[in-house]
């Protein structure tokens, strides 16, 4: 990694001002891709720059973002990005998702002028992030993509998965690319986990993580590594993909993919047990990998 280099890794995306339903209670809370993937990958080691994009007057609700030690770089918008997330189920895998407001979307313009190694497109739904950035990052860096940004569409209000009509044409640009099971069905057509990372490798992405409530894996040259979640109570559930991806981006900076997975799965099951982004250190990660190795 050239010492040149402004930032590890340049996070895109909307904070989104979320209302939380879960078994009878309701709460609010910044959230947003950005807000778990820069804590995860700033105590992961990595130097990140966050560009996000809210009202002037929401400009406050970032400052958590800036006390976990990324940068931020804040645009303006027209409105601040809203979603009610209803859960159905004690593990949290099932949920209704309605988008209240939206933000104006990211243009080309928009990609930082900085040097990196990687841009990390972490949208919310499709538009935010338009496909149309990704071959001018990618001419620049490597290209990690959430796919949850190019498959969550609004219908009247509600938020539904629907298939990436340019995957084709995308996918061999993109370098690192997570789903969860659900949306690597929705891309590929199997529930079959390690069938559908090998093909969306073979639509081109160069590594493919996938997250599942017991494990996560990432297919890569045609092999799958694998490392197990093990958090003792899911209290902090929400954000586990977000922190999960981006902690494995922060790692294969140096590391290699099955000792990054294995990072990056101990990490996100600590951060699993306490509500918000995680705030360990790495040797709380190293002592957890210890206990699941």
């Amino acid at each position: 990694m050239s010492a040149q280099q402004d930032y590890d890794i340049v996070m895109m995306g909307h904070i989104s001002r979320d209302i939380i339903v879960y078994q009878g209670s309701e709460e609010q809370v910044v959230a947003g891709p950005v807000v778990y993937s820069s804590a995860a990958a700033v105590r992961a080691g990595a130097r990140i720059l966050v560009v996000t994009r809210c009202v002037p007057e929401d400009r406050g609700h970032l400052n958590s973002i800036g006390e976990s030690g990324a940068e931020v770089q804040v645009l303006d918008s027209a409105a601040t990005t809203s979603i009610r997330n209803v859960y159905h189920s004690v593990d949290r895998e099932r949920r209704t998702v309605t988008l209240l407001s939206r933000a104006d979307p990211f243009t080309v313009d928009e990609i930082p002028a900085v040097s990196t190694h990687t841009f990390y497109f972490a949208g919310l739904f499709v538009g935010e992030l338009p496909d149309a950035l990704i071959l001018p990052a990618a001419r620049r860096a490597d290209v990690a993509l959430d796919v949850q940004g190019v498959l969550r569409t609004e219908v009247k209000g509600s938020l539904i998965f629907r298939d990436w009509a340019a995957k084709d044409e995308y996918l061999p640009h993109i370098a690192y690319l997570k789903a969860d099971a659900a949306e690597a069905e929705i891309l590929t057509g199997t529930n079959d986990r390690e069938k559908a990372a090998h093909m969306l490798g073979g639509m081109g992405a160069r590594e493919v993580m996938i997250t599942h409530h017991t494990e996560v894996i990432v297919g890569a040259a045609g092999r799958i590594y694998r490392a197990p979640f093990t958090p003792r109570n899911l209290s902090g559930r929400t954000g586990r993909g977000d922190t999960c991806f981006a902690a494995y981006l922060a790692r294969r900076l140096r590391d290699g993919i099955q000792d990054s997975l294995e990072f990056a799965a101990a990490l996100v099951s600590i951060k699993m047990e306490t509500p918000g982004v995680f705030t360990g250190s790495i040797a709380d990660v190293r002592a957890r990998m210890q206990e699941i190795r």
